[in-house]
Parts: C-alpha cells; structure tokens; sequence
C-alpha cells in the first residue's frame, strides 16, 4: 500500500499575522515651519481682527504679532482679504463641520440645535478669542450664510418643517436664535473674565449656563418649558471623540528673544 504522506500545514507566528503598519513619513523640515508659521499668522490675525475686526487690522500688525517677516506673509496668503476668508473659514466653516459630525446620530432637531448651542458655548469659554471673534463678525453680512449661521438656519428649517419647532416665520427664528447666542457668548465670556464676579452681584448666576441659554432658545423655537429643559440637558455628544479638528487652543504667544526680533528678515523666508 503507497505511503501517502499527511498535508503539511504551515505554521503561521503572530508576527506574520499582524503585519507591522508603516510609520508615515515625517514631514520635510521645510514643509513643517511653512505650516508653523501659516499657523502663526492666522493666530494673530484672529487676536487682532477679534478685536478691531478686518478692516482695522494692517498687514504689518499681523505680521509683528506673529514674529514673522512682512514679505513671508506674502507666502501664505494674497492679501488681506485672504488671510481673513482663511479666518472665516476656520472659525464658522471648520467648527460648523464639527458640530454636523458629533451631531450626526441625533434625529431629533430640537436636540441638534441644543447640542450646537453648548458646544458653542464651552468652546467660548475655554478660548475667548475665538469667541470675541464669533461676536464681532457672527452678524456680518460676509458670515451670516456661512458656517455655523448656515447650519443654524438649516436646521430651524428643518424643525420647522416636521412640525418640531412652531415659529410663524422660520428665517426670523434663525435670527432670534443666532442673536441669543451670540448675547450668551458675550456673557459666557464674562463669567470666564476676572470680572465675571461682577455679573454675580448683580445677580447673574452663571451656574448650568450653556444648558439655560439652549433651553431658552429651544422655547423661542416653540418648545414647552419643561420639554425644552429636558432636551437641553440630555448627555453631550463629546467633541474631542469625533472631532476632526485637533487644532489646539490660541494662546497668548511667547515673546520672541530680542535676538530673534533683531534677525528677522522684511522678506522671503517662511
């Protein structure tokens, strides 16, 4: 009788079953201080604009606020103008972006708008530029259909449409929700400033402020009292989980050593 000989099985190790996924590559040292100081602009130029809005703000301000070369600035943007729809961008587009990701499972429009409004609210808090920036152009013509106030009309909109909100008219809902948040972010801002104790003698409590401001908005919007209080303070989808935005806070920038200052070049560079 032939011998027939037993099927080998080859052995497979645990190295060979999880192949090793490649490190990506680093960035060239070049490409990495463009985008340092692309980023350095931006976050000047949302401290200065934040302050005294587009057309009050230079390009040199910008650029000596960044420590960065007047001629670089010409690097990364055109003009003025460019360096601000960057801003606008990065402010409503980006942040509305998010707010349609971490929102993405809610079906209930009273909910969404909610969501949107705390989010808001706690971002603001926690970078106040970003807010007084939020403030000073979130009614401007060049914003108001764009970004958040874009999302925010839609999603009244929406509501109104499946008889979740009930307004007479849903462009002036969209109004008296955007300028209530707005307001709340100017008092947000103030319960986070030193002087936010004197909100608190006259009696302003900022305690569960966000969730007051959402549930305000959401009876605005036609929901009952009780109703939009429940909503209001149903569990927060978390941002950092779905964000795609891991840019980190603006922070007041270090001062450049005086040697530093004294080489910077008017022209090229990064």
């Amino acid at each position: 009788m032939p011998h027939t000989r037993e099927p080998t099985t080859k052995r497979v190790t645990s190295a060979a079953r999880t192949s090793p996924v490649a490190a990506p590559e680093p960035q060239p040292r070049g490409v990495r201080r463009k985008q340092e100081t692309r980023t350095r602009l931006l976050d000047a130029a949302l401290r200065l604009m934040a302050k005294k809005g587009m057309e009050g703000v230079t390009i040199n301000e910008i650029t000596e606020a960044a420590d960065v070369g007047f001629g670089s600035f010409y690097n990364h943007f055109e003009s003025k103008e460019a360096i601000y729809a960057a801003l606008i961008d990065r402010v409503f587009e980006d942040y509305a972006d998010m707010l349609d990701l971490i929102a993405g499972d809610l079906s209930d429009p009273a909910e969404v708008i909610a969501v949107a409004v705390r989010h808001t609210l706690s971002r603001a808090r926690r970078e106040p530029m970003w807010g007084h920036f939020l403030i000073r152009e979130g009614f401007s013509a060049r914003v108001l259909g764009h970004g958040l106030g874009q999302r925010l009309l839609r999603d009244t909109q929406r509501g109104v449409a499946g008889r979740r909100f009930f307004v007479a008219d849903p462009f002036i809902g969209f109004l008296s929700l955007k300028g209530t948040l707005l307001a709340a972010i100017a008092v947000e801002l103030h319960f986070a400033a030193p002087m936010g104790g004197m909100l608190e003698e006259l009696g302003v409590n900022g305690e569960h402020f966000a969730e007051r401001t959402a549930s305000a908005v959401l009876q605005m919007l036609g929901l009952e009292r009780v109703e939009a209080d429940n909503v209001a303070r149903r569990s927060l989808p978390g941002m950092q989980r779905k964000s795609k935005d891991r840019r980190p806070p603006l922070r007041a920038p270090k001062a450049a050593p005086a040697s530093r200052r004294r080489q910077k070049v008017q022209s090229g560079g990064f």
